[in-house]
Parts: structure tokens; sequence; C-alpha cells
């Protein structure tokens, strides 16, 4: 690796660095300030306040880098860049006959690799945190249960609803399941304190163990029920494993699928989302689709970021820094801007959602291959 190599790299992870510090570092006080008291209680039972607090936002700052990874690489370049034109050490390497290309082929190397780590963040490290990241502060402390969006379970009709839903437990609250005519010889409420999801066993396969049942009342005393011979709403009257007041219905919705929001799918790793999209049970939510699409075209517009906003650095004759700074706010603005328009008509199925993910692609790839040309002549 060349002198100038280090030289420029050294300047390029500072930068990165020092935003991603800042930044990150005004989320937490803005954060604390608006959720201190809950901070306080929830560092009571977490070995005090600096230990709550570097265990809580730790792991936010995970999620802080992937959104603002992109970003940060885009202004860490220009910085980088526009400070070596400042100092007239560009002209120099210029001068030498060292072209434009060679001097930030070593800012593409490194904004490579963050981009994978980026990849690699969002595949593995996030989804194995996805609980805790599901859950803010004040959830953490109360134990609040979060609004269950109900949702029809597509091969047995079942609807399923309920009072709330605690993820973390995979539990809901109060539940409240509507049976189709197929099932509902007891009844067509099933009503219990509350459903806690099992994973397939060889007694059973997945679905949710109710305790408590109110309603039907002479539930506990029937036979189970099946639909097309197969067993899907188990009463203790014929399954020992079940007590007198528990009943077991089989469904393959879980309990992730109940919420709103889509903090499970931003924390889902790419086979999660497949999973969801091939599961029977469930219709295809056209946002699953266009966050699977996502994944694939993300580390693509990220390095589209960076060649778009490369020739605002290396063509222009004027070495204004505050300049620049404010082409690349502008450019991240209407690149960002562009993304999620396009993202939300796919979500709303106004446009396929493999179409309003490639579509940003599709624009701004041959705006950065024209701005670039003067970069090579």
């Amino acid at each position: 690796m060349a002198i100038i190599d280090r030289y420029l790299l050294k300047n390029f992870l500072g930068v990165f660095a020092v935003f991603f510090i800042s930044f990150f570092g005004l989320f937490v006080v803005g954060d604390t300030v608006n959720n201190f008291s809950e901070i306080l209680r929830y560092a009571e039972s977490n070995g005090g306040l600096l230990r709550a607090v570097l265990k809580y936002y730790g792991l936010r700052s995970l999620v802080f880098f992937d959104w603002m990874n992109p970003l940060l690489i885009l202004v860490a370049t220009m910085f980088t860049i526009a400070t070596f034109r400042r100092h007239n050490e560009m002209t120099a390497l210029m001068a030498a006959g060292i072209r434009n290309e060679r001097m930030v082929r070593p800012l593409l190397i490194m904004s490579c690799i963050l981009v994978l780590l980026a990849v690699v963040n969002r595949e593995c490290i996030l989804p194995s945190f996805r609980q805790d990241l599901s859950t803010n502060i004040q959830n953490i402390r109360n134990d609040k249960t979060d609004a269950i969006v109900p949702v029809y379970d597509n091969q047995t009709d079942i609807l399923l609803s309920g009072e709330g839903i605690v993820l973390v437990d995979e539990r809901i609250v109060e539940p409240n399941f509507f049976l189709p005519r197929t099932l509902d010889q007891y009844g067509v409420q099933l009503l219990g304190r509350e459903a806690t999801f099992q994973p397939s066993t060889n007694e059973h396969p997945q679905g949710y163990l109710f305790s408590g049942i109110r309603q039907p009342e002479e539930l506990v005393t029937e036979s189970s029920l099946k639909l097309n011979g197969v067993p899907i709403l188990y009463t203790p009257q014929d399954t020992l494993w079940l007590k007198s007041d528990q009943c077991f219905v089989v469904s393959s919705v879980e309990p992730k699928l109940l919420i709103g929001g889509g903090n499970w799918q931003q924390f889902s790793s790419t086979l999660e989302l497949m999973g969801a999209l091939e599961n029977p049970s469930v219709k295809h939510n056209p946002g699953i689709e266009v966050e699977l699409h996502s994944r694939f075209v993300q580390p693509f517009l990220d390095l589209n970021l960076l060649l778009l906003g490369l020739p605002l650095v290396l063509t222009r004759q004027s070495r204004s820094l505050f300049f620049s700074v404010g082409l690349c706010v502008l450019l991240i603005v209407v690149f960002m801007g562009v993304i999620m328009l396009c993202h939300n008509l796919g979500s709303s199925s106004l446009l396929s959602p493999a179409l309003s993910v490639w579509l940003p692609l599709m624009v701004f790839v041959p705006m950065a291959v024209a701005s670039s040309l003067p970069l090579y002549e």
C-alpha cells in the first residue's frame, strides 16, 4: 500500500468515526432526555446506570450503523477529497501524472468493505438481537403489550386476535380467536386468559396453547376438532398433555406477524423474510416483498450514492468545502426521497414490489455513470 493510500484511508476513517460518534451521540442525548426516568428504572435491574446505558444503546448503535452507513461513507469521502483539494495536495499529485481514479481507489475499496460489513450486520447480527431491538425502553420497563392486528390463518380460516401481545414471550394477552363454520361446533369465539405460541414437537404442530379458557365453557369436556381429518383444535378431553383449563390451536401464524409495523421485517434476515413469504397460513404482504428485494438492492444503492457524490468534489473548480457539503446534503435528500417514495408505492401496491425497489437503481445508475465520465478523461 502506497503512502498516499494510507494517508487517504487514515483521513477517511477518521472522518467516518467522528461523524458516526457525533450523530449517534446526539441521538443518545436526545433519547435519554426524553426517557430519563425510564432509563433510571431500567438501570435499577441492570447493574447501574452506566451499564444499562451501554447495554441498551450499544445494541442501538448496530441499528444506527445500518441506517447511516451509506450517508457516512459519502460524507467521509467528500470531506476527505475536499480537504485534500483545499490543501493543494491533489494538485501536486495531478502534476505528477496521477489520475483521479488512482487517488480515489483506496476510498472506493474501503467503502466496499464498509458496505459488506453493513450486509453482515443486517443479515447476521441484527436478527440475533431482534427481541431486544424491537422493544423500546418503556416496554422493557413495564413489559407493555403491543397492539394486535387481526390476521386470518389461510389454512384454517381462523381469525387470530386479542387484547395485546408480548413479543418477548410470544404470548397473546386475552386471546380472542374467531372460528370458521367448519370448526364452530362448540362456539364461534375462543376466549382465554393467554395464548402462548409453541413450536412444533412430536406431540403437535406449531400453534397456540390457550390457558384459562373462558369460552366456550363446555370445550374442556368435548373431543378435539379436525379439519379434513387433521386435528386443528386440541382439547383436554382426548389430549393427555393438556391441563383441564387448556386447549391448543394449530396455526403457522407466528406472533411477530400479528404486530403492526415493520420492526420484525427490519430486524429479520433474508432467509426469515423468504420463510414469511412462503408461509401458507399468511396472506402475502407487499411490505415484506419490498423489504426482501431491498436486501439485494441495498449494497448497490449504497455504492451508487457514493458514485453520485464523487464528481461533486472531483470535477469542480471551486474548492469551497462548505459548498461541497451543501451539495452533498442536497444529493442525500433527493436520493433518499426517491427511494422512500418508491418503497411506499410498492408497499401500497401501486407498483409491484420488485419494480418499486429496483426503480431507484435504474434511475440513479445512469446518472452516476454519466457524471463519472469526466473522471476518466
